[in-house]
């Protein structure tokens, strides 16, 4: 029992371990940007702004006060980049994978750290199975840059290219979305592409393939892509991801990009139901679409990617689950199943906590920021999913927003690279075994 109590409080420690990471990298990326080398002074930067600008990039969301290209100097960008890359990986994952390079004995404690950040089944074989995590981000990406090289090379100049290419690989496959295409036209994203194949497929891929999660690859390549002997968690991952990228393109192609004709309307509508969960990259200008395509836009960035990615959002297997329950309550059985296997009831409890904490949080920031802007409820919405789910799109009044709304988003922005589950079990005292039970009353609900 005893054991039990100590390894209960190793877990509750390394969430906090987490969070406090997470607020240290925060904090001292605002420091350095706050740096006159940092910006290039087209407008001031206070510390405010610095902190919105850190939070963003730290917890990979792509929402900005200042257009990255024109406000950022190299120093200031390549500041945004490294914390682009750990928070995508997590800043615990990151420390520990450099811990390892120089054979240092790893304690219990970071290795459950490691456990909590990835979502790891064990904690056996957390290491090995980070650096494997570490080496293959750092593999995609590079390719990612060789893939997008051509296309910026030929536009800005082999070294510059080099650079952009560089910054866009790895913002795509951490789910950031910053982009440096402001040296064109301000805060316009990958617009310019739209009609580009090249650059569509190559961000598309990496947002998808950092959207799946850690887990999800070593499955799969241990499985050796055998979808069948896959686990359970993989499967709904695989299932869910396509879905959730076929229905809303199906959407977009015939609702939104009528206009556009050829393969301009084909890449429009993959990219918009890709990019929402949770890159913040866009090729179509949000602010020109329609209601119905931002009310889809939104649900896509409160569902986000899978756990133990670089993506936020609920995650798409809380959205698997609460639909399974309700299939299984309406079809009266007692079991929530999924490709022959039963789904566990603290699953089902945490999805269900899960979305009645994330739907009170984006109806309470919807209403303040509207009340405090004075701005209609759905871009108000819009904005507050959008840092909830970590994506970075916008409708374009980000930049105009009050001090206080900056602040909330910010607080958003934190919550939804955390998670609700992870800040909770970080704040809790101890874990509490009821052993008693109190009496049942019957409760009528619908």
């Amino acid at each position: 029992m005893l054991n039990v109590k100590i390894y209960i409080q190793d877990h509750l420690s390394s969430f906090r371990m987490i969070l406090i990471s997470f607020v240290l990298m925060i904090l001292t990326g605002a420091f350095l940007l706050r740096l006159p080398c940092a910006s290039t002074g087209a407008e001031e930067v206070t510390f405010l702004d610095a902190l919105f600008t850190s939070t963003s990039a730290a917890c990979v969301t792509g929402l900005v006060v200042f257009d990255t290209a024109a406000q950022w100097t190299l120093f200031g960008r390549t500041v945004i980049l490294i914390l682009i890359q750990i928070g995508g990986l997590g800043v615990v994952t990151a420390a520990t994978a450099l811990l390892s390079m120089t054979r240092a004995q790893i304690g219990l404690l970071p290795r459950l750290a490691v456990q909590d950040a990835v979502s790891a089944p064990q904690i056996g074989g957390v290491v090995r199975f980070m650096r494997f995590l570490v080496a293959g981000t750092f593999c995609i990406e590079g390719i990612g840059a060789l893939c997008l090289l051509p296309v910026f090379a030929g536009q800005f100049g082999l070294w510059k290219g080099l650079g952009y290419a560089i910054f866009h690989s790895v913002s795509a496959f951490c789910n950031a979305g910053f982009d440096l295409m402001g040296t064109q036209q301000q805060f316009s994203s990958l617009t310019s592409f739209s009609a580009n194949a090249a650059v569509n497929v190559t961000i598309m891929l990496l947002i998808i393939l950092g959207g799946l999660g850690f887990l999800t690859w070593s499955d799969l390549i241990s499985c050796r892509f055998r979808l069948r002997k896959l686990r359970l968690q993989s499967k709904i991952i695989l299932t869910s991801t396509a879905a959730l990228i076929l229905l809303p393109a199906l959407y977009f192609y015939f609702c939104e990009f009528r206009g556009n004709s050829g393969s301009e309307r084909l890449l429009l509508s993959l990219f918009q139901a890709v990019t929402p969960r949770t890159a913040g990259f866009n090729t179509a200008d949000y602010a020109q679409m329609s209601e119905g395509s931002w009310l889809i836009t939104i649900i896509l960035m409160m569902i986000g990617g899978a756990p133990g990615s670089t993506a936020g959002g609920m995650k798409v297997t809380t959205m698997a689950v609460l639909l399974l329950s309700s299939g299984t309550f309406l079809q009266r059985r007692n079991q929530v199943n999924c490709f022959h296997r039963r789904i566990e009831n603290d699953a089902i409890r945490n999805a269900m906590a899960l979305l009645t904490l994330y739907i009170f949080l984006l109806l309470g920031g919807t209403l303040l920021i509207s009340s405090m802007e004075e701005l209609p409820i759905l871009p108000s919405m819009f904005e507050c999913a959008s840092a909830l789910g970590t994506v970075g799109l916008t409708t374009g009044i980000t930049t105009g927003l009050c001090s206080l709304s900056k602040a909330l988003l910010i607080s958003f922005m934190f919550f939804g690279r955390i998670g609700g589950l992870t800040l909770g079990y970080a704040f809790a005292s101890s874990a509490v075994t009821n052993i008693g039970r109190m009496p049942v009353e019957k409760v009528s609900v619908g």
